[in-house]
């Protein structure tokens, strides 16, 4: 199994940034991808960005050029850096693991709370 803390969310102004962290309980070189979701109310949840073990990563077509989903092995921890904010980013952010020795499944953290509004 694999435990997933986020922190970082928090409100902030449109235009404004702010840097989500993941913190997995085992090393992420093992993990076969990390990913950042999002859920506003009433919405589904959908897929912000996404990291594998191999290092590709893949973003939701809005947020391209203004977050940058990162990783520092040392510390097991995913960074999700939010720029250029705006209100219809405001949602519960998640991380996400896909790990498994033989079929990989998912994992959640328990979310953290991102608010842009002036």
């Amino acid at each position: 199994q694999v435990q997933l803390v986020e922190s970082g969310g928090g409100l902030v102004q449109p235009g404004g940034s702010l840097r989500l962290s993941c913190v997995a309980s085992k090393s992420i070189n093992i993990i076969s991808a990390m990913g950042w979701y999002r859920q506003a109310p009433g919405k589904q949840r959908e897929l912000v960005a996404r990291i594998t073990s191999g290092g590709d990563t893949n973003y939701l077509e809005d947020v391209k050029g203004r977050f940058t989903i990162s990783r520092d092995i040392a510390k097991n921890t995913v960074y999700l850096q939010m720029n250029s904010l705006k209100a219809e980013d405001t949602a519960v952010y998640y991380c996400n693991a896909e790990y498994g020795p033989i079929v990989a499944r998912a994992y959640w953290g328990r979310g953290t709370q991102v608010t842009v509004s002036s």
